[in-house]
């Protein structure tokens, strides 16, 4: 996995983290290659992969599917994970500090998962979703337990406008004292976004203050949309 982990690695993380901190999230574009997309989207019917399928119609999140995958996880979405973790790591260690939260996160992701496997969450949460015509994501935040780290990323595994129409990226920030603010992304296939999972800092005229975020996906009008995500915490179950 020596090439996934030259490609982050080459990346100029500088940028990404004034992007995290202004606005709390960030685009990389051209992570995975075509073919990793294509590979990805064809093991999504590889039952042995996968612990559990959850229909979104079912628990009235939204409309579509996705499967959480079990351990061991592949080479490529481990080194993913791990070295996209080593970077962010001292972005959420910052975000502590500034909001005064007594919370500190491990330099490695190893050390963050025995952490969860300690307070019962050892179960692993990167996920493959998709959806079809009509598809779509209530807004929410993914936090699996008490362990939960601020910070995720989802690789964008088809092509808008060419394979799916529609099934935008939604953000939506709360904002005290006033109404909420949505963005609205649209990745191309192989893009990496990194997002906050639940909160992030903004700056006020008295300090730091902390903005609640949720995401979630606009409707899909056609075709079919499937992305990669990738959450650095377990869950309890």
């Amino acid at each position: 996995m020596d090439n996934i982990i030259s490609r982050l690695e080459q990346q100029d993380w500088r940028t990404i983290a004034e992007s995290l901190h202004d606005k709390g999230f960030s685009i990389v574009e051209n992570i995975l290659s075509a073919e990793e997309c294509k590979q990805l989207i064809s093991n999504y019917t590889s039952p042995d992969i996968y612990r559990k399928t959850i229909s979104m119609e079912r628990y009235r999140f939204g409309s579509g599917e996705y499967k959480y995958f079990k351990y061991p996880l592949s080479s490529l979405i481990t080194a993913i994970r791990q070295t996209v973790y080593s970077y962010i790591a001292p972005i959420a260690n910052k975000w502590m500090e500034v909001l005064q939260i007594d919370k500190t996160f491990p330099a490695t992701h190893e050390t963050l998962l025995q952490q969860c496997k300690a307070a019962g969450q050892d179960k692993p949460t990167i996920l493959i979703l998709k959806y079809g015509p009509g598809g779509f994501n209530t807004l929410h935040q993914d936090l699996y337990g008490d362990i939960f780290f601020p910070m995720q990323i989802v690789l964008f595994l088809n092509e808008p406008d060419e394979d799916y129409s529609g099934g935008e990226f939604v953000l939506t920030e709360q904002i005290p004292r006033a109404q909420s603010k949505a963005t609205v992304l649209k990745p191309r296939r192989g893009d990496m976004l990194i997002f906050t999972t639940n909160f992030r800092p903004t700056k006020g005229s008295k300090g730091y203050y902390r903005v609640n975020m949720k995401h979630g996906v606009s409707e899909v009008t056609n075709g079919n949309r499937h992305t990669l995500g990738i959450i650095f915490h377990d869950a309890l179950s």
